[in-house]
């Protein structure tokens, strides 16, 4: 297993992924450590999915605890790696290490990877709260970081709309439309977000009375 440890850092993407897939098939704690340091540097995305499903081969208790250190690093794609593993693992431990400066951080895929976990990890109860501090993301990014952010919402199900109708009377053009299209997309999850969006715009455009 030593030398699967080792092509984690093979120059060949495909060699990685089998690295990856070896470690996983045959779990061992003490490879985790070595694992989660090769989530924070790896440049390929199939190479990251497959680290990830071997963390998520091993003990909860052995790798949740490392993950949530990891989101303290000073690299972004090490926090967001490990909150994306941690949404896969899915343990409702780690859901205090979901802090509001990650759920708003300035970098998009530690947002986007922060929203997910927030929304697979928050405790029953929790949800109105962590609405809120979804919706105050609203309007941020490209349309691919919005639609990831609806569809965060969207997971938390009805429990979403007072903090999402609060936000269609917004003063921004782009937090309305983006709150209109998110309640579509609530009602109506087959709905492309684009569609979702023109039709917000067309509502905004109409105005409160409609």
């Amino acid at each position: 297993m030593g030398n699967a440890i080792q092509a984690l850092e093979h120059g060949n993407p495909s060699m990685r992924v089998r690295a990856a897939l070896a470690v996983g098939t045959a779990p061992d704690p003490a490879y985790v450590d070595r694992l989660i340091e090769r989530c924070a540097v790896e440049p390929d995305f199939y190479v990251r999915e497959m680290l990830t499903w071997a963390l998520i081969r091993h003990p909860a208790d052995v790798t949740v605890p490392r993950l949530v250190a990891e989101l303290h690093s000073d690299r972004s794609q090490a926090r967001s790696q490990a909150l994306h593993t941690l949404s896969k693992i899915g343990d409702r431990a780690a859901w205090p290490a979901i802090t509001p400066e990650l759920l708003a951080s300035a970098d998009d895929e530690v947002a986007r990877a922060a929203w997910r976990a927030a929304v697979a990890l928050v405790p029953e109860g929790a949800e109105p709260e962590l609405a809120r501090r979804l919706v105050s993301q609203l309007g941020r990014g490209d349309r691919e970081l919005q639609l990831s952010l609806s569809r965060a919402l969207a997971g938390l199900g009805e429990t979403i709309l007072p903090a999402v109708r609060a936000a269609q009377a917004a003063g921004d053009a782009r937090v309305r439309r983006h709150a209109l299209a998110t309640e579509r997309l609530l009602h109506d999850p087959d709905a492309g977000f684009e569609l979702a969006i023109n039709e917000a715009k067309r509502v905004d455009a109409l105005g409160p009375q409609h």
